[in-house]
Parts: C-alpha cells; structure tokens; sequence
C-alpha cells in the first residue's frame, strides 16, 4: 500500500534535495546580496576562523593597552589578561570579554549548519518559497552563546571568590585544573555528546524535519541549534579556566578542533580529544601532588 505524503512534506523534499545536488558551487544566486555574503563567508570556515582569531587578538591587544601603561609584548598576549575588578565595570566588562571569546570560538563552528540553511533558502528563493534571512537563524544561534557569557561571568566570580583562579585569571590549584581537562574528557564519551555533535554534524536532516518560513520560526530554529552547539561544546569551552581566561592561543587551538570535530571527523576523533583531555587532566594532578611531596632532610 502506498504511503501518502503530504503536499508540504513532499515540496520540502523537493528543495531540500534539490539543494543538495544544484548548490554544491554555494553561488546562491537566488538571495538577498546579504545574505548570499553571510553563506559564502560560512562556506570558508578556515577563513572564518581567521578572521575571528585576527580580531580576538586585536581585541587582546586593545585590552592589554587599557590594563597596562607599558608596552605589551607577545609574551603578554600569549598570557592571560590581568584579572578585572568586581564593580559595576567589572561586571559588564567581563562579560562582553566571554561573548567576544565565545563567538571568535565557536561561529567557525556554526559553519555546516548556517551554510546547510542558507543553500536550502537559496533553492527555495528560486522555486518562489518564502523564506527567512539566515541572518535571523544566526540570531538565535548566538543568542544561545550569550547566555553562556553570562553564565561563564558568573562561574568565573565564583571560582575567583573561591581562590580557583589567581590574579591573572588562570587556574590557581593544579586539581581544579585536572578536574577540568579530565571533566571535559569524559564528556566526549557520554551518549548526550555525540546525540548533540550528530546534529551539529548533520543539520540537513533537523532543518528537513523542522523548515519554517516564519521569523520567529527560524529565530527558534537558531536557538535549538545554538543549544546542541551548546551541549556539544560547554564542556571543552570550561578548559579556558584551567589554561587561562582569554589566552589567545588557547582559543585558536580549541577553537580548530572544535569546528574540524563538527565538520564530520567521526567518532574517532571524539574519543581522541576525549583521550588526550583525561591524560593531560591527570598531568596536572600528578605535578600538582608532586609539587607538594615531602622532600625528606638530608
């Protein structure tokens, strides 16, 4: 017995195939002059994250000069930044320091999912569908990231009031620092992970599945893969308080391997970044217990 599909299912089928056999070039010729740029940067993620690690440093720079009267050297911005006051400037300033961070790191990430929309919208402008700026779904997505910020700012004041970190905003105790790396390493493993990096990986089928011609239903759709973006990556993002808040080179590094993981690495990268974060965690615990071993008299 045949199935019947509905007329809506079966035009969303149309352009979504279609979108992947005829916007492979990623031309988009069909959008908004806009629109089609935001595509094509995505279609770049390794130009992308250039660019976001060229800013993040200029900001670095920037900030440096504000914090210090001297001259700043790139010894200084390998560093992290001197640790803020906790007054009203502290409290905005840090903030907008982790949005800065979050974005630089994870929008190269955001690649496959804003290209994968944007080439479905691109198909479904030249069929005469309605459709919504990717902008808006980018929206959504760094919304999620924001909220972070502020929930990192928060975690930070924390571990600040808690002696966790010392004055240049960097793990204060080698066990904090172990618990963190080799935190963030059993997650690679765990099943809410990779139920998360499947459909940051794979966003065809979620937008298959859910595709809205609405504002407000692409805002939502931004803001649910902001939130698998998020349970794919709050974990890794939490290292930077063990390696040191705002460290460029930090961020350039886990910012690579979190958009190579998110292109469609596999399993198997996973579970190696998984490995490596819990051998580096148990590093940290052995230095920080041999730091602290008695030294017999002599």
């Amino acid at each position: 017995m045949p199935v019947l599909v509905p007329r809506r299912f079966a035009i969303r089928y149309a352009l979504t195939i279609q979108a992947m056999t005829e916007t492979t070039r990623h031309d988009l010729l069909h959008l908004p002059r806009a629109a089609a740029r935001l595509g094509a940067l995505f279609a770049r993620p390794q130009m992308l994250a250039a660019i976001c690690v060229a800013t993040l440093t200029g900001l670095g720079w920037l900030a440096l000069g504000l914090m210090d009267s001297g001259v700043a050297t790139l010894d200084a911005l390998c560093r992290p930044l001197a640790a803020p006051t906790w007054n009203t400037g502290g409290f905005v300033l840090v903030p907008l320091m982790w949005a800065a961070m979050t974005l630089a790191m994870m929008l190269p990430s955001a690649s496959p999912m804003i290209l994968t929309y944007t080439e479905i919208a691109d198909t479904a402008a030249h069929k005469g569908e309605r459709i919504v700026s990717p902008f808006v779904l980018a929206a959504g997505y760094v919304l999620v990231w924001l909220g972070f910020a502020v929930i990192a700012t928060l975690a930070q004041y924390a571990f600040m009031r808690a002696a966790l970190l010392d004055s240049g905003m960097i793990s204060a105790s080698g066990l904090f620092s172990g618990a963190i790396f080799i935190g963030a390493g059993l997650y690679q493993f765990s099943a809410l992970k990779h139920a998360c990096l499947k459909q940051c990986q794979s966003p065809f089928p979620f937008f298959f599945a859910n595709w809205a011609t609405t504002t407000r239903g692409v805002f939502r759709l931004g803001l649910r893969q902001g939130l698998y973006c998020l349970g794919c990556c709050w974990a890794m993002m939490l290292v930077m308080f063990a390696v040191g808040v705002m460290n460029v080179i930090w961020m350039a590094a886990l910012s690579a391997v979190m958009t190579i993981e998110k292109i469609g690495a596999g399993k198997r990268l996973t579970y190696v970044i998984g490995a490596a974060l819990i051998t580096g965690g148990a590093a940290f615990i052995v230095s920080a217990f041999v730091a602290h071993w008695p030294v017999p008299a002599i």
